[in-house]
């Protein structure tokens, strides 16, 4: 049924691209503007609203019914946090009252969905009628939606990422002594550098959810990349791929952190990785290593992760967040509020936030790679790394001019 009442609903878009933004907007504005509804797009998510400044744009089917095929954003992103301080929470609130919002709409990834709900509580103590929906968008794919459904721009980060990684192995292959340290966006999960890893047929991926400890040392991960080298190298190929998720610095020992340079924080608190120049810091090392057992190879580093943010969506995608958009708008002409909207088996269903807060860290659950399962498990035993029954391999030894025993002592902290 068509309603006629009159009403606004305003678009946020936070954090950064992601395939399939201009696809939500497009979906979000159509379905709006066919129950009679304004729709007005926020520019640089909340940063402007937080100032009390009116920088948006009233959207129309004119201007949106082609965008859904582009990448980027048409509204533009921010990372602005309006949470940390209740001045930025309460001039968000009543600069979106002065516009005339009823409705808002935020598409963003576990930051903005944590915004999201926490202008929706703020609201609401204000007395305040405008009623929240979240649309799920990261292409670390680390938001708590049901096992086995991507967060929408996961996809196509996957392919584009994947297609990068391809060119690379060939490149290896073809130069014949040389390997590539691929780090990849996922600060947090390493949803991404596996699936990408896994669909490129790299030799070996390390992800953060691995190492079951709450903090590592960097020659863990350096003796991790030199053995997988050197395994492949006694198979007469002397070239390769890793990839490493960017989430992995975060598991480094304190101490270790000078190794990386200085670092940034962004607005939520999280280091600026890609100020984080770590794949040469791992390059170097691991070079250090092959040096004394005289492998000579190149190493290049390449950083994976800016190149997929703002690609024209693929149609997995697309399908995707055109149903995401239009169900935002059904939940909330609903009278829905402080919700996520996910697909489910094809069926549109919100999840309260409320369901998706970690209470004890006070901001919004994170999904992590279940190493147990088999998606995982058959993605590691595809790759070529350090087994527990190499720990006997006398070539592996010789290799490291180690006797076996020395190799096995060497090696096995690997494995506990």
């Amino acid at each position: 049924m068509v309603h006629t009442r009159k009403t606004a609903v305003a678009i946020v878009c936070g954090g950064g691209p992601a395939p399939g933004m201009n696809s939500v907007i497009s979906a979000v504005t159509m379905e709006a503007q066919r129950r009679g509804w304004d729709v007005y797009g926020i520019y640089d998510g909340f940063s402007h609203l937080a100032k009390g400044e009116k920088q948006y744009i009233k959207l129309n089917y004119d201007l949106v019914s082609r965008i859904h095929l582009t990448g980027g954003c048409i509204l533009h992103m921010s990372r602005f946090n309006p949470t940390k301080r209740q001045a930025d929470l309460q001039m968000v609130v009543d600069t979106l009252n002065e516009i005339g919002v009823t409705y808002l709409v935020t598409i963003g990834g576990d930051d903005t969905a944590f915004s999201a709900s926490s202008v929706a509580e703020y609201a609401k103590q204000c007395g305040r009628s405008f009623c929240v929906v979240h649309v799920p968008k990261t292409i670390d794919n680390d938001l708590p939606l049901p096992a086995g459904m991507p967060t929408f721009g996961f996809e196509t980060a996957r392919a584009v990422g994947t297609m990068l990684l391809e060119n690379l192995m060939e490149d290896a292959r073809t130069t014949n002594n040389r390997w590539y340290f691929a780090v990849t966006m996922g600060r947090t999960a390493g949803h991404l550098a596996l699936g990408m890893g896994k669909s490129a047929g790299a030799i070996i991926t390390l992800i953060p959810e691995e190492f079951t400890s709450e903090t590592i040392r960097l020659q863990q991960i350096v003796d991790l990349l030199t053995c997988s080298i050197v395994k492949r190298y006694l198979t007469g190929r002397n070239y390769g791929v890793a990839v490493i998720a960017e989430g992995v610095i975060e598991k480094i020992a304190p101490e270790d952190f000078h190794k990386l340079g200085d670092a940034c924080l962004d607005e939520h608190g999280h280091l600026r990785y890609a100020e984080l120049n770590f794949g040469e810091v791992l390059k170097k090392a691991v070079m250090k290593e092959l040096k004394k057992i005289q492998i000579q190879l190149t190493i290049v580093d390449e950083k994976i992760g800016y190149a997929l943010r703002c690609a024209p969506p693929i149609s997995y995608d697309i399908d995707y967040t055109r149903s995401l958009g239009y169900a935002a708008v059904r939940f909330l002409d609903e009278d829905g509020c402080s919700a996520m909207i996910t697909m489910q088996h094809n069926e549109a269903v919100p999840m309260p936030f409320s369901e998706l807060r970690d209470e004890k860290l006070g901001r919004t659950k994170v999904r992590r790679v279940d190493i147990e399962s088999t998606h995982y498990q058959l993605a590691k035993d595809f790759m070529i790394r350090l087994l527990p029954d190499d720990l006997d391999d006398v070539k592996l030894a010789n290799m490291f001019d180690l006797s076996p025993q020395a190799f096995k002592d060497r090696y096995q902290y690997l494995f506990l």
